[in-house]
This record gives structure tokens, C-alpha cells and sequence, in this order.
């Protein structure tokens, strides 16, 4: 298994990040390119290039928002099981008070520092980068959108 940390957790979908997005952005490039170049066809290529930025919008959005809202459920789902295994209690008594950032943050901590980090969340409203940082053993994530 991939050694996982703060400075590498960060992921990247090729075909979207590499091909897709700069593919939209040449073809942008091109289609504002010839708006500014040619006065005969001006509306159509701001059409264009309007058509380009609207099919790179849809398709970011599209592809995030379900894969999000979906990994977003299994992270709670994942931490209130973990929590409940470790400590024996419930984390939804103490959800209300914590954002889902902070939450989706304490899920790198160790079962060994996990109670002990988010008591400290709860006290000092630590930021999910906070949290992070301050994560001593880190337990990779390799599955994540």
C-alpha cells in the first residue's frame, strides 16, 4: 500500500485532468482566438467558444457532484462506525458541532489519536487543514473521488 500523508493526498483522474479539461481549454483557446481574428464570423465563434466553456462547466459539475455527494455520505457513515468502535459512543451527539470539513479531516487520524483529535476539534474549532497538520500517524485514504 502507497505511503499517504498531508503533502500527498491529493488525487488526479488522467482522462479528466490531463485529457479532457486540456482539450477544452485548446479548443477555448482557439475558438477566442479566431473571435478576435476574424471579422467576418465574430458571433459565431463567441458562440463558440461560449459552447466550449459550457460544455466544460457541465461536465466538471456533473462528474463531481454525484461522486461527491455520495463519497460525502459514506464518510459520515464510515466515521460514525469507527468513532462508535473505538469509544463506544455516538458521533451523531457530536456532529452538529463539527462542519463536514472537520469530520472529513479527522478521518486520516489513527484509531490511536482519533478521540483524543476530535475532542481537541471540538474545543479549539480546529480548521480541517489544522486537523491534518496535526495528524501524527496518518491513515491513508486510496479509494476517494
Amino acid at each position: 500500500m502507497q505511503h499517504q500523508e498531508y503533502k500527498n493526498h491529493v488525487r488526479y483522474y488522467a482522462p479528466h485532468h490531463f485529457i479532457f479539461y486540456p482539450v477544452i481549454a485548446i479548443l477555448l483557446g482557439i475558438a477566442l482566438y479566431k473571435y478576435f481574428t476574424d471579422d467576418v464570423n465574430k458571433a459565431l465563434w463567441l458562440m463558440i467558444a461560449l459552447l466550449v466553456v459550457l460544455a466544460g462547466w457541465l461536465s466538471f459539475m456533473m462528474r463531481q457532484h454525484y461522486a461527491l455527494i455520495l463519497q460525502n455520505r459514506m464518510v459520515r457513515l464510515e466515521m460514525r462506525l469507527r468513532y462508535f468502535q473505538l469509544t463506544g459512543k455516538r458521533l451523531e451527539d457530536i456532529e452538529e458541532r463539527i462542519s463536514f470539513g472537520q469530520l472529513a479531516a479527522l478521518r486520516f487520524a489513527s484509531n490511536e489519536e482519533l478521540e483524543s483529535l476530535v475532542q481537541r476539534t471540538l474545543s479549539e474549532n480546529l480548521s480541517p487543514t489544522q486537523i491534518k497538520e496535526s495528524i501524527k500517524k496518518w491513515m491513508p485514504d486510496l479509494m476517494r473521488v
